[in-house]
């Protein structure tokens, strides 16, 4: 029962909607299924299915909104959640930036949904899973990882006509590997859409590859140096600008607010070389077309050729500025180069190539200045090639000033954040100037 399909959902909805006594009314539907599969020590350690389905209805009265949630869905039950919204509407003070609800929309198809993917089985993810160990026992290391597949949906209905539906399905996959005195660690992490791109085997391939290499690692001195982020340390280092909200910045809250009043929109903030943007229909990352306020998603410019394009308006202060709401990403692509990791790695002189970030904190948001650790194979470079392992180091810097010192972006890759859940379309790249502020003895 959780993946109702798109005329399924809308008639539950609509007879949600049809005890509705309030002034306006929004009811959303949502539900999953899928599995997972977690190991340690080479074995695995649990593996379940999860099926879930809830319901929520927001009654409102003027500008006073209440909203209830139930996981049962008998007449009684669905008419027993909107009395107790409107209940707690009443009881609810006013909300001076409520935005009445939109009527009709018309959402495009989104591209989401993948039929192989919503077939997974608890033997197909226990296959992907001993792919994963075998490389890890054959190379005498340990493997902790975790593979978990879903399908899901989410609709929505109100009392003014809109309605909307979108389902979807992703499987992802990380895996880290340590040799057996516990001194050295590989990492890998890979996300889609279509269960037939994963190979766990490769992925734990190269986990166990930068275990391996990153045996006996030497300590050199803090500093600026050129780095290449592989595009799992990259992304953790992006992650944290993707907002684009224009509210944050207009307030003086955002990296995205200029000094004395106003915001960065048209600024040159980034080397020409950055084009960052969100698109539903982009086949590797494809996300709803649709957003909770009832907005409708397109392709969107944030960064073009370094220059501040566009910020994210919501319903209510896109009304208080006078100007087109502009919903914010859905997903997140940052164009790449042709170049491969191993180019870049080539065409550096002396510099440091940084597997993965971790532990990453906010120092100051308006310049975006971070602090965190490196981990999981960090490496020198001289001459265009790898010498050695090098022990990890805490860094102090800013995406924004990172972006400015930019020299060459690889292939575009998708990449995972297990900080935030969500996965994003990002290249490697090569950065001058990156500083690490002291040694770590992290692993």
């Amino acid at each position: 029962m959780p993946i109702l399909n798109k005329e399924e959902a809308q008639a539950l909805l609509k007879k949600v909607l049809a005890f509705s006594k309030a002034e306006e009314c929004e009811v959303t539907l949502s539900g999953s299924e899928g599995g997972n599969i977690r190991y340690a020590l080479n074995a695995v350690s649990t593996a379940g299915d999860i099926s879930t389905m809830s319901l929520a209805v927001m009654s409102v009265f003027g500008k006073k909104a209440g909203t209830a949630t139930i996981d049962e869905f008998d007449d009684a039950a669905l008419e027993r959640v909107v009395r107790r919204s409107e209940e707690l509407a009443q009881l609810a003070p006013a909300n001076p930036e409520y935005m009445p609800l939109l009527g009709p929309q018309n959402f495009p198809d989104s591209i989401t949904y993948n039929a192989n993917t919503a077939a997974m089985t608890p033997d197909s993810r226990a296959d992907m899973v001993a792919k994963s160990l075998s490389v890890t026992k054959e190379a005498k290391l340990t493997a902790a990882g975790f593979l978990e597949n879903s399908t899901s949906f989410n609709s929505v209905i109100n009392s003014k006509g809109l309605f909307a539906y979108n389902k979807g399905s992703d499987l992802t996959f990380s895996v880290t590997t340590r040799n057996q005195e516990g001194t050295a660690s590989g990492y890998a992490a890979r996300g889609f859409t279509d269960v037939n791109k994963m190979d766990t085997f490769a992925a734990t391939k190269v986990a166990a590859g930068k275990c391996i290499s990153s045996s006996g690692a030497k300590a050199i001195e803090p500093g600026k140096y050129t780095v290449i982020l592989e595009p799992v340390a990259a992304t953790y280092m992006l992650e944290n600008m993707f907002r684009f909200d224009a509210r944050s910045a207009e307030e003086g809250r955002s990296f995205l607010s200029k000094k004395g009043g106003g915001t960065r929109l048209g600024e040159q903030l980034m080397d020409p070389k950055v084009n960052i943007y969100s698109d539903p229909f982009n086949p590797d990352l494809p996300s709803s077309t649709w957003t909770g306020e009832g907005l409708s998603r397109e392709k969107t410019m944030w960064i073009d050729k370094g220059v501040v394009k566009n910020l994210s308006y919501s319903r209510y202060w896109a009304d208080k500025k006078g100007v087109k709401p502009l919903p914010g990403p859905g997903n997140i692509i940052m164009d790449g180069g042709d170049a491969s990791l191993e180019d870049l790695i080539k065409s550096t002189e002396r510099g440091i190539l940084v597997s993965r970030l971790w532990y990453i904190r906010m120092v100051d948001p308006q310049s975006l200045l971070l602090t965190g650790l490196t981990r999981d194979g960090t490496f020198y470079i001289e001459n265009g090639k790898i010498k050695f392992p090098v022990k990890n180091f805490r860094f102090n810097e800013s995406p924004v000033i990172m972006l400015n010192n930019l020299e060459a972006l690889g292939k575009q890759e998708r990449s995972i954040s297990v900080e935030s859940y969500r996965s994003y379309l990002i290249p490697p790249m090569k950065i001058r100037d990156f500083t690490f502020s002291s040694l770590s003895d992290a692993v």
